[in-house]
């Protein structure tokens, strides 16, 4: 007759520590229900004092840190805000971020950055991931490709708080925080005007997005307001890449009668400009001045440095945060749509201007900011 196995006694639980250790953990230990611990460790009206002092003493003996986000959530309040950009690289959006991330923590608040590399099906799997995350609210920069806004209905049929920066849905029916961009074409355009010169050409975006329709404006405004003609073989439209912008040029160097001037409405496009100019033998700014839109880091290290139009990106992000908060605050009732418009900055720089290589001077018409709708709290 086979011996009987012997039965091994059950291993312990093995002991929680530091950040391994949950509520579980510490009801377990103290035989009490989740609730209970959870309870204790808000300081329930409902636990009484000695009940307290166990579970806290228990959790400073694990080093127990309780799961904020989880907690949100159950109470239908998270901390989360959710961020959709085009593309994180260069220096325009990583600023944004920052300044999101900055107003954010300041508030309590995490963020959730998604990236819809310039793709709107890309954008749409973005909401979605957003909202299966229960975030509080939702900033958005529009991808490129994105000529149908649908999918932005669903958020606001749910009530989530929705704030678009930069590149935005325009309508009054919009929460949004820009920079005036028609007034950055302006601005670019007249201090090219005010070079001397006459023939100045436009390398301009898509003109779907705000961003570029606005610059382009801005750039025809300065033409009429010094008695020009808006002549369309001057704009060449593409998508602001730098070798696009190389190409542009080579078109426009080819018309009889060739610039003298260009503002690009982005700074990779003009960057290519500039390039192009040089291989062909010209000098900048002396036979062909050029200025590009946003400031980018490269701007400054070019040869020559390019004059361009600041974006005030920090100052956009925390704006477009303070918005957001807002809505938040409100609840969503009796919030009236809020369009914050930022100033555009000109930093004129070598390639503009004979001599400024060096020397960085920042031009402002109008140096205050606007609300559009209801006033600012």
């Amino acid at each position: 007759m086979a011996s009987p196995k012997k039965t091994e006694p059950a291993a312990p639980a093995p002991t929680p520590t530091g950040s391994s250790v949950s509520m579980a953990d510490l009801a377990r230990e103290l035989g009490v229900s989740m609730t209970t611990i959870s309870r204790a460790l808000s300081d329930h009206h409902s636990i009484g004092p000695a009940m307290k002092q166990k579970v806290l003493r228990l959790a400073k003996k694990y080093n127990y840190q309780p799961n904020r986000l989880a907690s949100a959530l159950r109470k239908g309040k998270s901390k989360l805000l959710g961020i959709v950009v085009p593309y994180i690289e260069g220096r325009f959006f990583p600023s944004v971020v920052h300044g999101i991330e900055t107003a954010a923590s300041k508030a309590g608040y995490n963020v959730i950055i998604c990236q819809s590399n310039e793709d709107m099906a890309q954008e749409r799997r973005n909401l979605e991931s957003l909202l299966s995350a229960q975030v509080a609210g939702i900033l958005v920069s529009l991808a490129r490709t994105t000529n149908d806004f649908r999918h932005f209905d669903k958020l606001r049929n749910r009530g989530l708080p929705l704030v678009f920066f930069d590149r935005v849905i325009e309508g009054d029916a919009v929460n949004a925080v820009v920079l005036d961009d028609r007034e950055g074409g302006y601005l670019s355009t007249r201090h090219l005007l005010q070079q001397g010169r006459r023939r100045i050409a436009h390398l301009a975006g898509p003109q779907h997005l705000n961003i570029y329709k606005n610059r382009r404006q801005g750039y025809f405004d300065a033409l009429r307001e010094a008695g020009l003609p808006e002549d369309e073989n001057l704009v060449v439209y593409n998508d602001m890449a730098q070798e696009q912008g190389a190409e542009a040029l080579r078109q426009l160097l080819a018309l009889p009668n060739p610039p003298d001037g260009l503002f690009a409405a982005g700074d990779y496009a003009a960057l290519g400009a500039l390039q192009e100019a040089q291989r062909q033998g010209l000098r900048v700014p002396e036979d062909l001045a050029i200025t590009g839109f946003s400031n980018e880091t490269f701007t400054l290290v070019s040869r020559p440095t390019i004059t361009t139009v600041d974006q005030r990106c920090e100052e956009m992000g925390q704006a477009a945060v303070r918005l957001l908060l807002e809505m938040i605050d409100n609840g969503g009732e009796g919030f009236s749509p809020r369009q914050v418009v930022l100033r555009p900055e000109l930093v004129v720089r070598g390639s503009s201007t004979p001599g400024d290589d060096d020397d960085t001077h920042v031009a402002v018409r109008n140096p205050a900011d606007k609300f559009v709708g209801s006033p600012a709290a």
